[in-house]
């Protein structure tokens, strides 16, 4: 018996003449690409790796679909005798820009509906892997509108394998903004390593876990009693730039979850959070409560991922910075870090927090003299928020005010960041942990577990409310 292919997506002859034009004239640089690909000192190394990639997909995937034989012939019998086809194909773009079909199992009976449920219905990619046609590892595989030859950067993307897990896509799981989908490929692609792809893969259950799913992704979440705003990155900076160039003061709050914790117990720190303008997840806790709830969070949008996208943004504008709080030295080093790796960022003005209440008013006097249009405040939580919320209205052209908590020990090098793999699993809590273990034990062992606590409780005694007032 020999399994049938529906071409769901068969092409027409002015897609197939398109196809065959844009190959053939990217013929000649995919030759280019697998000489100056092979070429020079490297060439042995990047063939042994090549090649043990390789081999490794075709024992892997040759033992997966043993294993999975009998599911195999269970569903081409079904499928048979229902005179339905077996598989059915998407066209795709792989290596060297060469087309291939991507196998799926056939969905369009009772049997497929099961396996579509099951998520089982794309295990045919298998024979994809096992063909040589996709890699356990490497970038998505691509429709052939997707693809553009004459990019450049696309042309280098083509040279390896598609793969059924990428960078982009555990990245995109970990619900963190990375840039695009070609900068995460070409990245990917420039330091592939064996290790590296070994790291993916280990790192794709917990992405699968941590990551986005069905749940409904309204515009506001409540946490706890707190509003939080359901923005990615991309929305987030949009607002501080419309705010920053409007014409009333507004307070922007990150809250992880000791926030949360402490506004439960400080009345007046839950009120400030409650009358903020804006208000953005931060963190996995955050992340994980959206989940428990049902009312997923769209993206992990903390200020020290946000910052440097700001910095892009401010770049040769008016709209300048002050920054106040932390350490004299740090908040100085902090502003030559911005000098150095964003020149044209204006800095308006910066002042170190240790300062009594007599220097109070000189300071706002020289933030109102700075003309800064955006102002950063890393007090810490919740004394950063009180103080914004105290003096907003004073603080003369200042329009976005946002308490930043450590960003400015991060950037000015006193408290190094996570790995990115490891910030690509949320497990930057468990680095700042290692960090200072005297400080952070009892936020992130107890807090962490509190707040999760709490979480649940809330939907249990919601569901017993409705329960009984039905």
């Amino acid at each position: 018996m020999t399994p049938t292919v529906k071409n769901e997506s068969r092409p027409t002859h002015d897609t197939i003449a398109a196809m065959d034009t844009q190959f053939s004239a990217a013929g000649f640089l995919q030759r280019r690409l697998r000489r100056s690909a092979l070429s020079g000192g490297w060439r042995i190394a990047v063939a042994v790796s090549a090649w043990g990639k390789r081999l490794f997909d075709i024992i892997l995937a040759a033992a997966v679909l043993t294993v999975l034989l009998p599911l195999f012939i269970a569903v081409a019998l079904v499928l048979t005798l229902s005179r339905r086809p077996v598989f059915t194909s998407d066209l795709k773009v792989g290596r060297w820009s060469v087309p291939f079909r991507h196998l799926e199992f056939n969905t369009d009976n009772v049997c497929g509906a099961l396996l579509l449920r099951l998520r089982l219905h794309r295990l045919p990619v298998f024979i994809n892997v096992l063909r040589g046609e996709m890699s356990f590892i490497g970038p998505r595989a691509m429709r052939f509108e997707e693809v553009n030859v004459r990019q450049r950067a696309a042309r280098k993307r083509s040279g390896v394998r598609p793969g059924l897990l990428s960078l982009w896509w555990l990245r995109k799981k970990a619900n963190i903004h990375f840039g695009s989908e070609l900068d995460v490929d070409l990245e990917y692609i420039d330091r592939q390593t064996v290790s590296g792809d070994l790291g993916i893969a280990l790192r794709a259950l917990p992405s699968i876990l941590y990551g986005p799913s069905s749940a409904g992704q309204p515009a506001q979440v409540d946490v706890l009693g707190i509003p939080v705003d359901n923005l990615n990155m991309e929305e987030a900076l949009q607002y501080i730039l419309h705010a920053a160039h409007g014409d009333v003061p507004q307070q922007l709050c990150f809250v992880n979850t000791d926030c949360v914790n402490k506004s439960i117990n400080d009345r007046e720190y839950r009120d400030i959070l409650r009358r903020s303008d804006l208000i953005l997840a931060d963190g996995i806790g955050i992340r994980l409560a959206g989940k428990i709830t049902s009312r997923e969070i769209r993206q992990n949008v903390n200020g020290t991922d946000l910052f440097p996208l700001l910095c892009q943004r401010l770049k040769g504008s008016d709209l300048g910075l002050f920054l106040l709080g932390a350490r004299p030295e740090v908040v100085e080093d902090f502003s030559n870090w911005i000098k150095k790796t964003h020149p044209g960022v204006p800095i308006r003005g910066c002042r170190d927090g240790y300062f009594d209440p007599s220097q109070e008013e000189a300071l706002l006097g020289e933030i109102r003299d700075s003309g800064a249009r955006i102002l950063l405040v890393a007090f810490g939580s919740p004394l950063q928020d009180r103080w914004i919320a105290k003096h907003l209205s004073g603080l003369g052209s200042v329009r976005v005010a946002m308490g930043v908590g450590g960003l400015f020990d991060f950037y000015s090098g006193r408290i190094p960041r996570a790995p990115q793999w490891m910030r690509e699993l949320s497990l930057e809590w468990a680095y700042r942990l290692y960090q200072e273990p005297a400080r952070m034990w009892r936020r992130y062992l107890v807090g962490n577990v509190v707040f999760l606590t709490r979480v649940i409780l809330s939907v249990v005694f919601r569901r017993t409310s409705k329960t009984s007032s039905v």
